[in-house]
């Protein structure tokens, strides 16, 4: 079997007396598409701002494809391959959904830039960054300010943004929250695709238990921060505890 690209060992982390994040063990082998699912405050946010360095583990490791990434700064896990959307889109406003592709592409090529380099034409990034927005369905808004696309389209230009830093792993903090019914499972149909496209590796949180079991490869579920249940969706949907504490079929 080849080693993990994406590994945890024992990752802890507490608030106060309030451990939000108890011992995780992850190992995902590259190519895999994996849904974290849990209550509320199960942990699942917390454990993912540690895999990008947004929170400094109390205890235990975070590993990409060997590595070590435990105790680097959001921009170096960044820059080493760890791309990451968040449950409230963050995107630049006042910029054009092109423009905020190119700032990802001049973070990950380790640039400085100004606003007139974003806004020069005939640039080889912005080729690639028009490519990026055609890829996730929005090449005809490539000239469009972030601020008044739609919601569905701002979560496609996030989605875009996190491919630019060409990533090993892509973590997808309820990529589909706010939208409707028929927009989650195309968002996550796009986003399988283009992962099989390119082998990445993809973590993602959904509260949407239909999207969770149609998309993902393997499931694993936190209560109280700590892993119940891991295994293929039919397996977890048959587990005993994860009906009773999540999916409510239990007594």
């Amino acid at each position: 079997m080849s080693a993990p690209v994406l590994e945890t060992r024992g990752l802890v982390k507490s608030f106060g007396g309030v451990q939000a994040v108890a011992g995780v063990d992850l190992s995902m082998p590259r190519g895999e598409i994996r849904a974290l699912i849990g209550p509320n405050g199960a942990g699942k946010t917390t454990l993912f701002n540690m895999l990008t360095g947004q929170l400094r583990a109390d205890a235990g490791e975070v590993r990409l494809e060997g590595e070590r990434l435990s105790g680097l700064p959001p921009h170096a896990v960044w820059r080493r391959g760890v791309s990451r959307t968040f449950q409230i889109t963050a995107t630049f406003a006042t910029l054009t959904a092109q423009e905020n592709v190119l700032v990802a592409l001049y973070s990950h090529e380790k640039r400085t830039y100004s606003l007139l380099e974003l806004g020069a034409a005939r640039r080889p990034q912005a080729e690639a960054a028009l490519a990026l927005l055609g890829q996730v369905g929005l090449a005809t808004q490539a000239e469009r300010i972030a601020g008044v696309l739609a919601y569905g389209d701002l979560k496609k230009l996030e989605l875009a943004v996190a491919l630019a830093n060409r990533p090993q792993v892509l973590l997808l903090d309820e990529p589909t929250a706010g939208m409707a019914p028929a927009e989650r499972g195309a968002l996550m149909a796009l986003i399988a695709r283009i992962a099989r496209e390119r082998g990445l590796t993809v973590l993602f949180t959904e509260h949407d238990m239909d999207v969770v079991f149609s998309v993902a490869d393997r499931v694993m579920v936190l209560h109280q921060g700590r892993v119940i249940a891991e295994g293929r969706p039919h397996e977890v949907r048959a587990h005993p505890e994860v009906q009773k504490v999540y999916l409510g079929e239990g007594d």
